[in-house]
């Protein structure tokens, strides 16, 4: 979970919107190199906070489809959060160090972005919004403004709507599906 400022992003959609997974995989078609050797997929957060649940949901879904070949790191059943996230990072990159990680968290911002999905190229820095000092992780991130920042991060993360965290958990592994499925296509 990171706090973010929205003006400083290359993609920017609400999950809602009209043609949203067909929009969102475009992006990333034209910005995750599927032709790379190796490409992995860290979905950060926890099953333990409703509103950090984001990536943990991307991770299962896109794990459990037969036709997403890529590794996912970060699932409900196995977790990747501030414990065990140095350590998954350091073991992927030890097997192949130019590995392509597309980073997926949750993030708070203001009111009126909830529900936004926000992606640009660089890493993301998990935990920032509840004030912990994590490695900055992935060549691309996606974030999903699950709730607002500002005050009690981690009450408002407890708070937040778990179905807001899964419908736009929805749309992001729909989105990448669709992207590599698209990539094999050409």
């Amino acid at each position: 979970m990171q706090s973010t400022l929205l003006n400083d992003y290359e993609f920017r959609m609400h999950h809602k919107d009209l043609g949203a997974v067909w929009k969102l995989s475009t992006y990333l078609l034209e910005n995750i190199p599927f032709e790379k050797e190796a490409i992995s997929f860290f979905c950060i957060g926890t099953d333990r906070s409703t509103g950090d649940a984001l990536g943990p949901l991307t991770g299962s879904l896109l794990s459990e489809s037969i036709l997403f070949p890529f590794p996912v790191i970060g699932t409900l059943e196995d977790p990747l959060h501030a414990l065990n996230l140095q350590q998954r990072l350091d073991d992927t990159l030890t097997i192949n160090p130019s590995t392509y990680i597309v980073a997926i968290d949750a993030c708070l911002g203001k009111s009126d972005s909830i529900g936004d999905l926000l992606i640009q190229s660089g890493p993301l820095y998990p935990g920032k919004a509840v004030g912990k000092d994590l490695p900055p992780i992935g060549d691309i991130s996606i974030k999903g403004v699950v709730n607002v920042a500002g005050f009690m991060e981690q009450a408002v993360l407890q708070s937040t709507r778990l179905h807001l965290s899964f419908e736009m958990s929805r749309v992001i592994s729909r989105a990448l599906q669709l992207s590599y499925s698209r990539f094999q296509n050409k």
